[in-house]
């Protein structure tokens, strides 16, 4: 990591798995860090233990439920009224094979994933720029190599496949298509934009998998520690304040699936930029 003192964060599904982990990191770093997530009662248990840890003070809460648009103007507000400026997003709380709908009417997956960490970012993109040099990092997965394309009618629409895997692969290609098209409307502010496989993880993502299923598939997966290394990585690593709109696998600059072209990129931020507005 390069100096993190004196340098602001913000991570999205911080109080668990990968999130937690990439806060424990910066914050050892001497970063102030914001944790975002819905639960401030289960947040607050891993701020005590990462400040003890690491001696810091500068751990706070913000609560935010990515899948209810209204929760995600409101934390955007409650950050912007701290007047703290703003070095790097992470974008990294996530679902994984769970079905249904969000409040604000998207597939379950593709809104949380994708629509909710779209506005959040919008929100926020004038402190990002007023604390250039910045950076916006996605989590996004693997996964999305496997989405040919966006289906505007089933985004949404519930949840149609019994393991919500081909939903969640299409809102991860959105994750990328999003670092990508923020690259090229961000050129030249200093704000720069990551999206990245972090590895396959056990991690709460896959909480609504059933058991044993669930134990079945963490066997040969990697740590939470494990998995925050990439996105700490593109976050911090002073050899990437170059690039800007690249796609990672854990730490390696990788090819993206076929379907993430630019064109692809130029739609899908017109239309969820009307979805949001």
């Amino acid at each position: 990591m390069g100096e993190l003192e004196g340098r602001t964060f913000l991570v999205t599904g911080a109080n668990t798995g990968i999130g937690a982990e990439i806060v424990r990191a910066l914050a050892g770093g001497g970063a102030k860090v914001f944790l975002a997530g819905r639960s401030e009662a289960r947040t607050r248990p891993v701020i005590d233990q990462i400040a003890s840890q690491t001696g810091t003070a500068a751990l706070r809460f913000l609560p935010l439920d990515l899948g209810e648009l209204s929760s995600v103007r409101k934390c955007a507000q409650a950050f912007l009224a701290t007047g703290e400026p703003l070095h790097a997003l992470v974008n990294n709380a996530g679902l994984a094979g769970q079905r249904g709908l969000t409040e604000s009417g998207f597939e379950l997956a593709f809104g949380t994933n994708y629509v909710g960490p779209f506005l959040l970012t919008s929100l926020l993109l004038d402190r990002l720029r007023a604390s250039a040099p910045s950076r916006i990092v996605n989590v996004a997965s693997e996964a999305h190599y496997s989405a040919k394309g966006i289906d505007y009618t089933a985004v949404r629409q519930p949840t149609k496949s019994i393991t919500g895997m081909p939903e969640y692969a299409v809102s991860k290609l959105g994750n990328v298509l999003h670092a990508q098209e923020l690259a090229r409307r961000l050129e030249g502010t200093g704000v720069t934009t990551y999206a990245l496989h972090p590895g396959v993880i056990a991690s709460d993502i896959w909480r609504r998998v059933p058991w044993p299923a669930r134990w079945l598939m963490k066997l040969r997966m990697k740590s939470p520690a494990e998995g925050a290394a990439a996105p700490v990585y593109c976050a911090t690593a002073p050899e990437l304040a170059g690039e800007s709109g690249q796609y990672y696998d854990e730490r390696r600059r990788a090819r993206p699936a076929a379907a993430a072209t630019p064109e692809l990129a130029a739609e899908l931020w017109e239309r969820t930029s009307e979805w949001v507005s």
